[in-house]
């Protein structure tokens, strides 16, 4: 049996971590939060004061996550973190997928969780610019990634949905999300893109 390793990417605040830990008990797999084991095992460079957040050691992180993956004595191995494509190596990843949320939707999380204004702004135009998924599609081969609007989903569709694409019962797809296009057709593309 090969081993599936898949990838849970996107920008901050888009559902992430939930989906991944939901997705790693259905299949009774490996879980690895990056930024967790960034931190844990000091892989880390420092912290960016301006952005409250940790400068991650580029290197040794995929020198570890290669680690954890080929040791791993699971199946299936669940990576979650927004730098994943930058981490696992392409020939490791089995499925990369991107999750995206309607911009809108992802200010008002990113508020509730006090995001700072620099911060905020830096997320939402990397949403909006699809950076994840252009990362994603520089660093695999295609036909690994697949990109989901998760906006206004349940946790359950969006794990079915994975669980399907997992199991081939749904097709890969990316450039099925155009913010720039909703949020221009809407009047409000200068609200959001303020870096």
């Amino acid at each position: 049996m090969t081993k599936k390793v898949i990838l849970i990417t996107g920008t901050p605040c888009t559902g992430k971590t939930t989906i991944a830990k939901k997705l790693t008990t259905k299949l009774k797999a490996d879980y690895v939060n990056l930024t967790q084991l960034a931190t844990t095992e000091n892989l880390t460079l420092g912290k960016d004061k301006k952005r409250n957040t940790i400068i991650i050691n580029e290197k040794r992180m995929k020198r570890r996550i290669t680690q954890i993956i080929k040791t791993s004595a699971s199946s299936n191995v669940v990576i979650d973190g927004h730098y994943a494509a930058n981490i696992v190596p392409d020939k490791l990843a089995t499925h990369v997928f991107v999750l995206r949320r309607n911009p809108t939707e992802l200010k008002k999380l990113m508020q509730k969780k006090r995001y700072a204004d620099t911060k905020l702004w830096e997320n939402l135009a990397a949403e909006i610019l699809d950076v994840s998924l252009i990362d994603a599609l520089n660093a695999y081969d295609s036909e690994k990634v697949c990109e989901l609007d998760i906006t206004e989903k349940t946790l359950h569709q969006n794990v079915t949905t994975i669980m399907n694409v997992l199991n081939g019962k749904e097709k890969y797809y990316t450039g099925i999300v155009d913010w720039i296009g909703k949020l221009e057709a809407e009047g409000i593309l200068q609200d959001y893109l303020k870096i």
